[in-house]
């Protein structure tokens, strides 16, 4: 198999896809995390204000996802076809929550009636906390494994076969994370009595972090004994998991001190560090069989053609750094606190 610096192309494919969803749940997750938390403001021109907050850049945030779905289909189309497959509930009601959200937000302010108003930041919370939520549903279930046949076809009965007690946590763990990473968004874009509000947020987001990681964590230990298989066979990849640790731990401690923008930046390794561990879990397979393992979907029975794999990695190595200069641009040109008094920027 054609390698290039050493790694086959299947292999660098699993890192491109692993790094755009990587970069797409530190960038939309804190947006999630922000609309998890907007009915807990009192006031309208809080909400206001923190929807103000989120504006200029939900947009580009979910540019990260349509890329990552497009690598995902391009590179791996046996693993895109399965999961969605299996998924198909989860990912419509994903697909239509984020339509509902996008909606939200652009509909709120149309109208000055206060019932208007509330019914759309209504819409815009839960549709924030249920996005959250369900991609922690298909990453449990990716995790957790599904039945497959010896065609990779999905052969689960139950139409809610997804809502297992390990995916139902991972949802959770994720919707906790996501609402932590938000409250310190919040902290670094608003001042005043709404950046008092927040720091209570943070508060109650790390706590409710903390506890749901470590219920699911000793859950998976217990129960999802071929996740670990890779740990105890390199015994040295054990640093990663300490390293998230110590990135969850100085979350508090840099909060305690009002240094939101590390804060943020330890949040944001939070969540890079823990997909990390997933992609050891998995590597290489993409999808376990939790029945038939030989009937498993790996990097290398779902991959396209070498040749396919060369032509796409030339778009990654052109297409990749002009997104990342694209979400620079947009954070700088919008970098600062949100005035409440203002219309924007």
């Amino acid at each position: 198999m054609e390698t290039l610096l050493g790694l086959d192309y299947p292999t660098w494919w699993f890192l491109v896809v692993g790094g755009l969803f990587s970069g797409y749940a530190i960038l939309d997750g804190f947006d999630f995390g922000a609309g998890a938390w907007h009915m807990f403001f009192r006031r309208d021109s809080s909400r206001e204000t923190a929807l103000k907050a989120i504006d200029p850049t939900w947009h580009g945030n979910e540019v990260w996802l349509v890329i990552g779905g497009g690598t995902l289909f391009a590179g791996f189309p046996v693993f895109y076809g399965t999961l969605f497959s299996a998924m198909y509930t989860p990912f419509i009601l994903f697909l239509l929550f984020i339509i509902f959200r996008g909606i939200s937000i652009k509909f709120r302010n149309m109208e000055e009636m206060p019932w208007w108003r509330k019914m759309w930041d209504w819409g815009y919370s839960i549709s924030s906390i249920m996005l959250a939520f369900l991609l922690g549903v298909v990453l449990g279930n990716i995790l957790n494994g599904m039945p497959l046949d010896e065609n990779f076809e999905y052969v689960g009965k139950g139409f809610f076969e997804f809502l297992n007690p390990f995916s139902i946590l991972v949802g959770v763990t994720s919707l906790a994370l996501f609402m932590m990473h938000g409250a310190i968004y919040l902290l670094l874009k608003t001042k005043g009595q709404l950046y008092n509000r927040a720091q209570g947020f943070l508060t109650k987001g790390m706590t409710f972090f903390i506890v749901s990681y470590l219920i699911t964590t000793a859950y998976g230990l217990f129960n999802l004994e071929h996740l670990l298989v890779v740990f105890k066979e390199n015994q040295i990849l054990f640093v990663i998991p300490f390293l998230a640790f110590l990135s969850i731990a100085n979350v508090p401690r840099l909060a305690s001190k009002e240094k939101y923008g590390w804060a943020f930046a330890f949040t944001s390794l939070t969540i890079a560090l823990l997909l990390v561990i997933v992609a050891f879990e998995l590597y290489p397979r993409l999808l376990w069989s939790n029945e038939v393992h030989e009937n498993s979907i790996t990097i290398y029975n779902a991959a396209a053609s070498t040749k396919t794999l060369k032509i796409m990695m030339g778009f990654v190595v052109v297409g990749g750094p002009l997104v990342a200069l694209y979400s620079y641009f947009v954070y700088r040109t919008f970098w600062g606190r949100v005035d409440a008094g203002s219309e924007g920027y």
